[in-house]
């Protein structure tokens, strides 16, 4: 499935052998940072989440018209072409800054289109409970590497921030359905179609 303009996509993928993608505080931070770079003007964010071995995103595509990314060669280059940016130069970066060797994601990012009202809530809630679900905190609030702050929050941010409130109805309606989220049991309809 190619990543086609307009349409939203849950995207994610995990290290070979769930090793560390992130290994300090500051792996997090710079993955962000190419991640801004290569796919601000391409993408949507909605929600990401950054965890130990793998990551999370929920973006939608945006139409040649909506991006000043230039052309080259009279064509945009393809959200596909950014996102494969993002991981080269960052298992590059990981791969030189520790004296590793070789590939450090799984083969291609896994990407699942999101085409349903209800998937959109239902994402952005699970994307943003994977650090409860791994025992490494006990709110979504909790994690620093996610986007949930990023709503409560009037700072500058890349997260679509009042889309997604205002789909929500609202910030404290969206803290409420996170808040009465059940990560076990909500959004397996649509993972495992």
């Amino acid at each position: 499935m190619r990543l086609e303009e307009g349409k939203y996509y849950h995207l994610y993928n995990r290290s070979v052998n769930y090793e560390l993608l992130f290994k300090e505080e500051k792996n997090y931070l710079f993955f962000l940072r190419r991640y801004a770079k290569y796919t601000k003007e391409l993408v949507n964010t909605f929600a990401y989440c950054l965890m130990p071995t793998h990551f999370h995103f929920f973006v939608q595509i945006k139409a040649a018209d909506e991006t000043t990314k230039p052309a080259i060669n009279n064509r945009l280059i393809p959200a596909e072409q950014a996102f494969q940016n993002v991981f080269i130069s960052y298992s590059k970066a990981i791969n030189k800054a520790f004296n590793r060797h070789g590939s450090l994601f799984q083969n291609k990012y896994k990407k699942k289109e999101v085409n349903d009202a209800s998937y959109f809530s239902q994402i952005i809630a699970y994307i943003h409970y994977n650090p409860v679900r791994a025992k490494l905190c006990i709110s979504p609030e909790e994690w620093t590497f996610s986007s949930y702050k990023a709503f409560l929050s009037h700072q500058n941010t890349l997260i679509k921030r009042e889309e997604v409130l205002d789909w929500f109805g609202g910030e404290a309606r969206f803290v409420s359905f996170h808040h009465h989220y059940d990560p076990t049991k909500n959004i397996n309809k649509y993972l495992f179609k």
